[in-house]
């Protein structure tokens, strides 16, 4: 009797076309795929507050996806605009800043703070008296060589401006096509899983999406907590446009660069203007401040996604390192699909023995 033989060419060929054919879709997306990542993070973070507006709003999802579109990008532009109406409103008094920093005198002598900054203050101290008592202009002529590096890193920065505002409304268009239609979407990628790997595959797209939410969670509260707290210690030390400074410290904390860039100069400020008290107090509250996001965060994270509170902290930290703002996302969910494909290998492992005595 003839037994059919299998067509390896075929098999071959075919493995190859899917191959081919995802490579292909990837490659097309590649572009949109950074606003994909992050409309699918805002959405899935976002949704019970587009059911809570929904059914506030007549039960019409229209309006609801409108208003959040709004907000989102009122998120970014109010405070762009507001920044470009600051400084075009405020050119003079630039100007005029300007002029008298151009007379502004270096003391000779280095304050004694300076010395007794630790590690630093003995070469700080140095390169101060070396420099000093020369106006701003000598000092520019030192600068001079490093002013063309600062000039082209500037310019690269002004002109990435353009094309994040770009990015940036791509992915507001494509958060409010998930927003009309997500539960069609969350459908798919859960029929996909379970297709994938049964009940577990579905279970563990469910997990992801509470690593995202809970990752998400912990950035934006732990922002909060640290842009409020680095407002009341600016406040405290008597440091002028101490809420501006909060708002920009909040921004900051969001970016994940923390309030650091805040509160240093705000620290700086106070040991020149000779209130060295204040400026041990606010040095102080900087290094807790600075660094409580590192504590905070993963338990945050951790609340709202079930997972060992190390590979939240790894998953954040290695995956801002390794892919930039949205790898304290993508970190998380990874190790969260990871370790729980793993635990479930291990568990049927586990489970066989038991199941083979039973049936003896």
């Amino acid at each position: 009797m003839n037994q059919s033989r299998p067509d390896i060419a075929r098999t071959v060929l075919s493995v190859l076309f899917i191959v081919a054919l995802i490579f292909g879709s990837f490659w097309i997306l590649l572009p949109f795929l950074g606003a994909l990542i992050w409309a699918t993070t805002i959405v899935v973070t976002t949704w019970p507050v587009l059911e809570w507006l929904q059914k506030r709003l007549w039960g019409k999802r229209s309006l609801a996806v409108a208003l959040l579109t709004l907000i989102l990008l009122g998120a970014v532009f109010v405070p762009f605009l507001a920044a470009v109406g600051t400084i075009v409103g405020n050119v003079d008094e630039v100007a005029a800043r300007a002029k008298a920093l151009a007379s502004l005198e270096v003391p000779p002598v280095a304050p004694e703070w300076v010395r007794k900054i630790p590690l630093v203050g003995t070469n700080l101290a140095a390169s101060w008296e070396r420099y000093g008592g020369q106006g701003i202009k000598d000092v520019a002529a030192v600068a001079a060589p490093f002013a063309a590096k600062g000039a082209k890193w500037f310019a690269a920065k002004v002109g990435g401006i353009g094309l994040s505002l770009l990015h940036f409304l791509l992915t507001v268009v494509v958060c409010a096509v998930l927003w009309s239609n997500g539960e069609e979407a969350a459908a798919r990628v859960r029929r996909f899983g379970r297709r994938l790997a049964g009940e577990r595959g579905e279970a563990v797209v469910r997990l992801a999406g509470q690593a995202v939410r809970g990752v998400a969670l912990g950035v934006v509260v732990t922002a909060v907590v640290q842009s409020l707290l680095a407002g009341l210690g600016l406040l405290v030390a008597g440091i002028p446009f101490a809420s501006a400074l909060t708002a920009v410290a909040f921004i900051l904390c969001i970016a994940q660069v923390g309030p650091i860039l805040v509160l240093a100069p705000a620290v700086a400020y106070l040991f020149w203007s000779g209130q060295t008290g204040w400026g041990v107090f606010l040095l102080v509250w900087t290094i807790v401040v600075g660094t409580m996001d590192n504590v905070l965060r993963p338990i945050l994270i951790k609340k709202g996604a079930d997972l060992p509170l190390v590979l939240v902290f790894a998953g954040v930290l290695g995956g801002l390192m390794t892919f930039g703002l949205i790898g304290i996302f993508v970190g998380p969910v990874v190790l969260a699909v990871a370790h729980t494909l793993l635990e479930a290998w291990a568990k049927e492992a586990d489970e066989e023995p038991a199941i083979a005595e039973k049936s003896a």
